[in-house]
């Protein structure tokens, strides 16, 4: 016997709560979705991305409380300082992967910010959308495209990424995205985030950590997979057929079910409605209704007990697509977008000033069991 009571755990440090915020809410039970005072859909269907931070960072209680005009300006500027930096970062060359080439372009923004230099929120935000930009390009063979500070955070990205200016549709498109992806609770990644912070490590080292639990395919990984899987079915006449193979063999689908949410995923529905206004309808999207459509019924026959939706990961690969985002690319805009999140979460923990130290439960032997033996 142990020495000790072994004190109950909870596996995942599932229904622990870990801090108190002011910047969302997830009801996994009603399928809703709060960020910092709004319903999801209603945030993403009245704020661009500059909105959705500012308030964000408003609700994290920085002061003054920026405006969106204000929170433009300054990721432009960040954008513009950046840039400075993708030469570096281009040269350093190797095969990473693009999260794993933003990852070392974040580390080297360094998290004493010199002077004259913005604000940590804005240089990191500003930092990925120019990164990411560069390094899709740059995997290609083509030259970084130079940021244009007079432009909105998402309509800039497309534009570095492409060399052209997008269309009003793609530009609503992944704003809505951006907005609906920039803070969910305390998943994996804001958790990271928020550790690292109660260290006072700097909010870049926290930013990084962030990242690095993002790309992990339980978390932020899934939507490429998703659109693999579609072109693995293929053609209609397949879905069936695939889908019961897949179920039979105990493979998951990608794209359905979520940890938290036990009714359809509120922020699944912003981007079907994104992805119908950008894409008109195309075969593309209308093969991955048909994909959606099918996977539900099989989910419902195979698994009668559990209630498996449709997630945000599969519009997500499908929108994302839809704008020419690379696949290798998916888990680094999700980051861009997130990126607004996670530092409002670093404000408000480093406003706490406590580090997070949560206990253990030690399963191993005891001396006295070794002495018995």
């Amino acid at each position: 016997m142990s020495a000790n009571p072994r004190p109950a755990s909870a596996s995942g440090l599932d229904n622990v709560v870990a801090a108190e915020t002011r910047l969302s809410h997830v009801d996994g039970e009603a399928g809703r979705l709060i960020v910092a005072g709004y319903e999801v859909e209603d945030l993403a269907a009245s704020h661009d991305f500059e909105g959705a931070a500012a308030a964000l960072w408003a609700a994290a209680g920085l002061d003054p409380a920026p405006a969106a005009d204000e929170v433009r300006t300054g990721l432009g500027r960040a954008r513009e300082a950046a840039f400075a930096l993708v030469p570096g970062l281009l040269a350093l060359g190797g095969s990473r992967s693009i999260t794993e080439g933003l990852r070392t372009g974040l580390s080297l923004l360094g998290d004493e910010a010199g002077e004259g230099a913005e604000p940590d929120h804005f240089r990191l935000a500003g930092a990925a959308a120019v990164f990411t930009a560069a390094l899709c390009r740059a995997a290609e063979g083509k030259a970084p495209v130079a940021p244009d500070a007079k432009s909105g955070h998402a309509e800039d990205f497309l534009r570095m990424l492409r060399a052209t200016s997008a269309s009003a549709a793609e530009v609503e498109a992944l704003n809505a995205y951006m907005v609906t992806v920039a803070d969910h609770g305390m998943n994996a990644s804001t958790f990271t985030a928020r550790v690292i912070a109660a260290t006072r490590a700097g909010a870049v080292s926290a930013i990084v950590g962030a990242l690095c639990a993002l790309k992990g395919p339980l978390h932020g990984g899934a939507p490429g997979p998703v659109l693999d899987m579609l072109d693995e079915i293929g053609t209609p006449e397949n879905i069936e057929p695939w889908l019961e193979k897949a179920l039979a063999s105990g493979e998951r689908l990608m794209g359905f079910g979520h940890r938290v949410y036990k009714v359809r995923d509120p922020r699944a529905d912003v981007f079907n409605k994104a992805v119908t206004i950008l894409t008109n309808g195309n075969a593309r999207v209308r093969f991955a209704r048909e994909v959606e459509v099918a996977a539900l019924a099989a989910l419902r026959k195979a698994k009668p007990g559990q209630r498996l939706d449709t997630n945000m990961e599969y519009y997500t690969a499908v929108l994302l697509e839809a704008l020419g985002i690379p696949r290798d690319a998916v888990t680094s805009v999700f980051a861009m977008a997130r990126i607004a999140g996670w530092t409002a979460h670093v404000m408000e923990q480093e406003r706490v000033g406590r580090l997070i130290r949560p206990q253990s439960v030690y399963v191993g032997d005891w001396p006295a069991e070794h002495a018995a033996a």
